[in-house]
């Protein structure tokens, strides 16, 4: 995928964060997502992150595929996705991964069950 497309969605999605009163003022556990063609390379792109503010998740999809999620806590910033989501892409093509974008969980402010 080009770069100039991963710059244009993550673009849109913090804008699309702005516009709904996302804080960007604090960290927040940001999901990066890969896709692989058997287990051992998931869990092998997986062993590759450690530490603290990262944690990973490696599960199998519908379509005999596997999913890596590797969540980091960091500051939601278009630099900082772009650099982390790069990284992940250098390490996971080898492997013979596809990074599949990322995520965050908005909180809703003022809503209680």
């Amino acid at each position: 995928m080009s770069t100039t497309f991963h710059e244009d969605v993550s673009s849109n999605v913090l804008m699309r964060m702005k516009e709904g009163g996302f804080d960007f003022a604090r960290v927040h556990p940001i999901e990066f997502y890969a896709v692989f063609p058997d287990k051992e390379q998931a869990l092998s792109a997986a062993s590759n992150f450690r530490g603290e503010s990262v944690n990973t998740q490696v599960s199998p999809r519908d379509d005999g595929a596997w999913d890596l999620q590797v969540s980091k806590v960091m500051y939601a910033t278009f630099d900082g996705i772009g650099a982390f989501e790069q990284d992940l892409e250098d390490l996971v093509e080898p492997l013979g991964g596809v990074v599949d974008g990322w995520g965050v969980t908005q909180e809703l402010s003022g809503c209680h069950a």
